[in-house]
Formats: structure tokens, C-alpha cells, sequence
């Protein structure tokens, strides 16, 4: 049996970096590699897509939409690390722990598109809410998360790690998306089936990586009227058998004096909280990630593991 060729289109770039660090000691793969110059070059970038097994496409969306086109008649499977086909239904969601049956649909896929890292968190906290009646869709959710500043891409990076850094100093804590269309917005809403788009306001923070994502819900304004605990019970349930999503517990929560945005840093975890104040029925679920693993490349090669077959924890840190 022949070893696997991977190919990942774009590995200059954060996620496509991480995901070829992490690769690069496997036996059971082999990478398809182009110098500087052949992965400029539209012919290079063609036969590295058509001679894979699986591309990773680490683009901006209208390249990665392009290279989808190029290797459209191929037998290549594709991840989409970009937001291009996130709310095409064409494209199966490469998040394995959204709802019964995704992991299936994943392995089985010729084209996943990689989940967002601010979206894998809401998601994780919201779908199987939903999904058990729960929560309406027509909720007027609200989103409030922090993250690293390599979830901003190189112009980030770089305003944070350039030499000239020191000399302004970012401000430790400063909020973006301001205008309330962030790009994570079209996801979110698609996925989840959500009436209305929610409002989310995102914030960085100086530090490398590292998110958390918090969604509070007035339970007492919700028909049916949830409590925490039963919120807490559908989403232990849902992850019980989930070797990437833990539920913490009542009394784990219930002691907790902080949540450290980078404590899952390296890993390909998710955490997941339900805040409650019971006196006021208020509730706040909150979830944390890398957003380079979970949230990006480690979410990537747990798809290509599921893709070929493999151990689906293959080189990704748990």
C-alpha cells in the first residue's frame, strides 16, 4: 500500500506553517514540497494538487476558491483552511464533534472546509444545545471572545513582533470587528440554523495565542425555561465520547478562580464551562481553545487523519 502524498498549498502562512511543522515527523505520509519559486507558479501549484492524496488549501479565499476550481477533476481531497467555503453545502464542516454522524460524513468527504477558531468555540457550546430544544434559533445571541494575536495573520503578527513593536507597545486588550460583520459571522449563523446573526465582539489580546469565546444567555427569558445543570448535561452528553471536547464539571466550575485564555496552548482541546448564577437564572458558557490547534491546523490534520483512515489523535496533541 502506497504512503499518502500531502500537499499543503499556502504553508508560509501561520496555519499552513503549523500544519507542515506537525507533519513534517510522521512516517505514514509524505509531503509534496515546492521551492520559493514553484509555489508561485500556477503549473507547480496544478501538478502538487493533482499528484496528492490530500491538499490542505492555506489561502486567502479567493485563491483557495481557485485552487478548489484547479483540482476540481482530480481525485485530490481537499481541506479548506480558509473561510471560502464555510456556507457551502457542497463542502462537508470539518468540525468531527458537531452533531451525530459528522466524523462519518468527514471521512467520507472529498471536500471539508476547516472550521473558524472563534466559530468551533460557539458552536461547540451552542449545537447540541439547539439540537435538544433547548435554545430557539431565534434567540438574540451574543457573543463576547478574546484571542492571541496570530489569529490575526501576518499583519498582526508582525504589528506585535516587529522590531518596531517595542517602541509603541500594543495595547494589552483592544477590540475588533467593530462594524459587526466579522468574518465568522456567515459560519456561525449557517451552521447553527440561527434566524438571526448574533452579535459578536471579538478582542485581542498581547499575547501569542490562546482564545476564549463566552456566550451568556438570560435563562429566565428562554420558553421552557432551561437551568445551567440541564444546559451542562446535554453538552457533557453530547462530547461524553470526545477525546478533544471536555466538559468541565459543576464543581470544577464552581471553583474556579480564572480562566487562562493560553492554558490548552499546544493542544488540540477544547474546554467547555457553564457559568451560572442561579439566584438570577443568568448563565455564561464559555469555551476555551488554541486557536492554532483547535481552532486551526491541529482541527486540520485531525480532518486528514479522519480522511485517510488513520487514528484520528495521529501527531495532534491532546
Amino acid at each position: 500500500m502506497s504512503i499518502p502524498q500531502i500537499f499543503i498549498d499556502g504553508n508560509t502562512g501561520t496555519t499552513g506553517m503549523l500544519i507542515r511543522e506537525r507533519l513534517l515527523t510522521r512516517r505514514d505520509i509524505e509531503l509534496i514540497s515546492l521551492d520559493d519559486q514553484q509555489r508561485k507558479d500556477l503549473k507547480y501549484r496544478r501538478d502538487a494538487l493533482y499528484a496528492s492524496d490530500v491538499a490542505f488549501l492555506c489561502l486567502p479565499d479567493e485563491i483557495a476558491k481557485q485552487a478548489a476550481s484547479i483540482a476540481e477533476k482530480s481525485n485530490t481531497k481537499l481541506i479548506d483552511a480558509s473561510t471560502a467555503h464555510r456556507t457551502d453545502d457542497r463542502w462537508v464542516y470539518g468540525f468531527a464533534e458537531f452533531k451525530a454522524g459528522q466524523r462519518e460524513a468527514i471521512m467520507s468527504a472529498k471536500r471539508i472546509s476547516n472550521p473558524g477558531c472563534y466559530a468551533t468555540g460557539v458552536i461547540g457550546i451552542l449545537a447540541p444545545l439547539i439540537k435538544a430544544g433547548l435554545l430557539p434559533v431565534d434567540y438574540p445571541f451574543t457573543i463576547n471572545a478574546i484571542s492571541g494575536y496570530s489569529g490575526g495573520g501576518k499583519s498582526l503578527i508582525a504589528r506585535y513582533e516587529s522590531e518596531d513593536a517595542e517602541n509603541y507597545k500594543p495595547d494589552p486588550f483592544w477590540q475588533y470587528g467593530l462594524s459587526l460583520n466579522h468574518k465568522h459571522l456567515a459560519e456561525i449563523t449557517c451552521q447553527l440554523g440561527l434566524v438571526h446573526p448574533p452579535i459578536f465582539q471579538p478582542s485581542v489580546a498581547n499575547y501569542a495565542q490562546g482564545m476564549l469565546v463566552n456566550v451568556p444567555l438570560v435563562l429566565w427569558q428562554i420558553d421552557g425555561k432551561p437551568t445551567a445543570r440541564s444546559l451542562h448535561e446535554i453538552l457533557l452528553a453530547h462530547y461524553s465520547n470526545s477525546c478533544f471536547v471536555r466538559v468541565a464539571s459543576f464543581n470544577e466550575t464552581e471553583n474556579l478562580q480564572e480562566l487562562n485564555p493560553q492554558a490548552l496552548n499546544g493542544t488540540n482541546m477544547m474546554e467547555i464551562f457553564v457559568l451560572s448564577d442561579d439566584n438570577t437564572r443568568r448563565t455564561v458558557i464559555t469555551a476555551r481553545l488554541d486557536n492554532l490547534g483547535k481552532g486551526s491546523s491541529g482541527a486540520a490534520i485531525q480532518n486528514m487523519n479522519l480522511l485517510l483512515g488513520m487514528p484520528e489523535n495521529t501527531s495532534i496533541v491532546i
